[in-house]
């Protein structure tokens, strides 16, 4: 089934001339698919089990290198010394978790030394409480501010802002929140007719303007909407950019004013898509979008697609911007509130 999306997804890239067959080609997956059902009655405790199944599912190419190569160490060794922290070193880089990330994380490892271990689970256990530790409290939330609650949301081309977009109304929409989406990439085809099947699937309910038209517009009309209709959140999509084009960083900046010349204090979240399989590019980005247009919050896509999982400690340990999402496969559940106890266990 998570193929079948994925698929139907990429048939839009390479035929974005034919709306209605488009539409058609997306609407052939099954519901379930997209949108989980709101009144499912399944006891908290197995939802609970079932999101951390699927986050440990995402995280299964970057768990085998990590468990591989501490398994094969303690092969050679059971005492924590230079050479053992030095090989630790290696491999820590080897998981993209980053030059400066695993050289704090040695250090704190180093505070451990001359520890003799009866087996690989002691050392992995220290290993998870020293990350968990050096991650802190980047799972923080944002919280809901003002009604209705605003979300812009930026980042490059083809990390998957538009599908996240999609997840995000059919989440807010499981939680009883009344759903708009502004769809402001008006550059790229096919970008508004995803979000008018992702908008019709969770219930929500969209803003669009023909192709080409001014993001900016679409924002404010968006608001507009919004606040005509009573509703409780905003998802506004802007168009892929690279972090570099200074003109197009403009243009998000152009897109905020607009949106705040309906409501003062918005947008209230600006939230920024990454490719987890970028690796430590993802930290660049991160940056520079931060600089432009101050960042409030990161999803992570495509976990489950890269044994690069390390990067989600580096950009907790190095940016002062909460982690908020993670993506961890194609459907619809597969997109979790990021929690740093659980990815860690998962990781392991």
């Amino acid at each position: 089934m998570r193929e079948g999306c994925f698929m139907a997804f990429n048939w839009f890239k390479t035929n974005k001339t034919d709306d209605s067959a488009a539409k058609s080609a997306v609407s052939d997956i099954a519901d379930e698919t997209l949108v989980a059902s709101p009144d499912s009655d399944k006891p908290a405790e197995k939802e609970s089990k079932g999101i951390f199944q699927r986050l440990k599912n995402g995280l299964s190419k970057t768990r085998q290198i990590l468990n591989t190569d501490i398994d094969r160490l303690f092969t050679t060794r059971r005492k924590l010394d230079d050479d053992l922290l030095e090989e630790l070193e290696e491999m820590l880089i080897t998981s993209d978790i980053g030059i400066q990330t695993t050289q704090s994380l040695i250090d704190r490892l180093s505070r451990h030394k001359e520890s003799v271990f009866s087996g690989t689970e002691e050392l992995k256990a220290l290993l998870k409480s020293e990350i968990l530790g050096l991650m802190g409290q980047a799972q923080a939330v944002a919280t809901e501010s003002g009604k209705p609650h605003v979300i812009l949301v930026v980042g490059v081309n083809g990390v998957g802002k538009t599908t996240t977009i999609g997840k995000l109304a059919a989440m807010y929409a499981r939680d009883g929140k009344r759903v708009l989406i502004a769809a402001g990439d008006t550059f790229r085809a096919a970008a508004a007719e995803q979000l008018a099947i992702w908008a019709e699937r969770s219930g929500a309910d969209i803003v669009r303007h023909k192709a080409n038209s001014d993001p900016a517009a679409v924002a404010y009309d968006a608001m507009e909407a919004a606040i005509a209709r009573n509703m409780d959140i905003v998802l506004v999509d802007t168009a892929g950019r690279l972090h570099t084009r200074v003109n197009l960083m403009e243009e998000l900046k152009k897109i905020k004013k607009a949106i705040a010349r309906k409501l003062p204090d918005a947008p209230h979240e600006t939230l920024l898509i990454l490719d987890a399989t970028t690796g430590q590019n993802a930290l660049s980005q991160a940056k520079l979008f931060h600089e432009s247009i101050d960042i409030s919050g990161i999803a992570l896509t495509k976990l489950d697609g890269t044994a690069k999982g390390g990067v989600v400690i580096s950009i907790c340990h190095t940016m002062n911007i909460p982690l908020t999402y993670i993506g961890v496969g194609e459907a619809i559940d597969d997109l979790q509130r990021f929690d740093a106890a659980a990815f860690v266990n998962a990781l392991f």
